[in-house]
């Protein structure tokens, strides 16, 4: 069978193409940059590919499927798998009978995020294999390469991307596709899947006896790799910094390493001992250093500045040189802001003249907290609007608590607002507590991708609707209005104002579309009802029209075709 076409990729479209080559029954997650494009690629490369509502659900549903013996890929940002650790754990230690591949997208640098956490930390917290590629070719065939692993030593792996191999393009060759054989059936392991503590001890023992049988692979699998050079210089490294290291010392030893835990120590000594100098070039955090000089391997790492942001050339050039001296400041961009026409404006505005304390959350509506409005004092997580909405209530002067207000976007209240709803419900402040959902009808800042609020699937397909205001109100929130702040900017302000004033618990839905994603919401929308109209026109064909197979279907005459 002949190789397909040469292509160029992306890393997220990588991924994507490997995933299909594989067979991967199902790709699950929630979009978040980097790592968005993955399972729309996936899906428009024909693979099914699914929106969950967030990243702990993606991967429960992607651990059940590789139960079943089938394969699967969950992506999400590295704030995410925070979200998805409960269950990252502990699949640890259930493991998996087919091939379960975690994506953590990484943001060195926060282009679109509230930390740079490093999730290498969590192969080594959780006990996973963790692998990293460089570019898209290394995306794909580590992608591939991780379903192996998965299936070999029946293990999730977590495959780490940073934004730069994301989003950054290069040449891959894939291979010919070869699709994984669909479970028969379902096989019975109690105590291999059932988590109570007499499973869990003997699980955790298996589990430590998988990783050093990792480490052995690990010692003579192809996914590290030597670059012999001039022995005066060797330099260890991993993921996009390894491009960044054959630019900047073209004639160094380069050891490469794919699988960044377990390590293969042996190797790693083996070289270190073959060059006069050896560094490691690592982007984020020292886990590559820390890991090997607890081995007993010296090496040198970065200075402590070169901790923060992306890794470029000319840093990587200054790391070697042993240059600590404090960077030149990058030249100044402009700040983002909220589009001209966003129905957040009024919102803000209001919110603003009402002096607010406003307890913010991850989105669009983030913005806010800059010029002209400042109209946010709190930013955490996804869903930390509520909690610390909730917990200023109950600390705060009356007069300042009845300010609060917590803010949140549609995706997010679905994503992680539901629990602090029931919160507010259960453990109502004094001065009861007002939330303020921003529905715009997407997740716009992710790139208006669909959630379970707007009643459509990833591909935008109609789907079951999560009602917001219904979901409030069955959870016994007293007061659930909805609201065009658009078309009615006095009727939001004097509604506002009304529910401040109040003890009761109020939810206001703030609804109106995007202004970037409203025609193509139009569109679905007019689509889903032109096929909502067909079924409807076809149901009624079929009760009317003459059955074919019966007496008086067809030609037929008779007694039949009498009646």
């Amino acid at each position: 069978m002949s190789l397909p076409e040469r292509t160029l990729a992306s890393g997220d479209e990588a991924v994507a193409l490997a995933a299909l080559d594989a067979g991967v029954a199902l790709g699950t997650g929630y979009p978040g940059t980097p790592s968005t494009e993955i399972l729309e690629a996936f899906d428009a490369a024909g693979g099914k590919a699914q929106w969950a509502p967030n990243e702990k659900v993606a991967l429960e549903v992607g651990l059940g499927v590789a139960y079943a013996g089938a394969r699967t890929l969950v992506t999400m940002k590295h704030v995410g798998l925070n979200v998805a650790a409960d269950p990252l754990f502990t699949a640890a230690y259930t493991g998996v009978d087919g091939a379960l591949v975690v994506v953590s997208a990484d943001d060195p640098g926060m282009a679109s995020s509230q930390n740079e956490q490093d999730n290498r930390r969590y192969a080594v917290a959780a006990g996973l294999p963790a692998l990293e590629p460089s570019d898209s070719q290394e995306a794909y065939d580590l992608t591939l390469a991780a379903i192996e692993l998965s299936e070999r030593f029946k293990l999730p792996v977590l495959l780490r991307m940073t934004t730069r191999v994301c989003h950054g393009k290069s040449i891959l060759q894939r291979r010919p596709a070869v699709p994984a054989p669909r479970p028969e059936r379902f096989r019975r392991d109690i105590a291999g899947r059932v988590m109570i503590p007499a499973y869990a001890r003997p699980a955790h023992r298996r589990l430590r006896e998988k990783l050093a049988a990792l480490a052995d692979w690990a010692e003579s699998a192809p996914l590290t790799r030597v670059d012999r050079g001039d022995p005066r210089l060797g330099v260890i490294t991993a993921g996009v910094s390894y491009l960044h290291v054959r630019e900047a010392a073209p004639d160094a030893s380069v050891l490469k390493l794919g699988m960044v835990h377990p390590l293969p120590l042996a190797r790693v000594r083996a070289f270190a001992d073959s060059v006069d100098r050896c560094v490691v070039v690592e982007e984020g955090d020292p886990c590559l250093v820390e890991a090997l000089r607890a081995a007993g391997i010296q090496v040198e790492g970065k200075a402590e500045p070169f901790r923060f942001g992306e890794l470029n050339v000319d840093r990587v050039r200054r790391i070697l040189a042993g240059d600590a001296r404090p960077e030149p400041a990058p030249p100044r961009g402009k700040p983002p802001e909220l589009c001209p026409a966003c129905p957040y404006h009024p919102v803000y505005g209001t919110l603003q003249k009402l002096d607010c304390i406003v307890a913010g959350d991850i989105g669009c509506y983030s913005l806010g907290v800059l010029p002209p409005y400042q109209a946010m004092d709190t930013l955490v997580d996804m869903g930390a609007a509520l909690g610390v909405g909730l917990g200023l209530r109950h600390a705060l002067p009356e007069a300042e608590a009845r300010r609060v207000v917590s803010v949140i976007g549609d995706s997010t209240f679905v994503h992680s607002g539901l629990t602090g709803v029931a919160e507010m419900v259960y453990n109502p402040p004094p001065t009861g507590h007002v939330v303020l959902v921003l529905d715009n009808g997407t997740t716009a800042m992710t790139g208006q991708q669909e959630h379970p609020g707007t009643g459509r699937t990833l591909e935008h397909e109609p789907t079951g609707r999560l009602s917001i205001e219904g979901v409030a109100r069955a959870m016994g929130v007293a007061n659930v209005d909805v609201v065009d702040p658009v078309a009615d900017p006095a009727g939001f302000e004097a509604l506002l104002r009304r529910r401040l004033g109040e003890t009761a618990l109020s939810l206001i839905v703030a609804r109106r579309p995007c202004i970037l994603a409203a025609p193509e919401i139009r569109k679905w929308e007019k689509a889903a009802e032109a096929k909502r109209a067909a079924s409807a026109c076809a149901a009624a064909c079929l009760g009317c029209a003459p059955d074919p197979l019966s007496p008086s279907g067809g030609e037929g005459e008779g007694e039949g075709a009498a009646q």
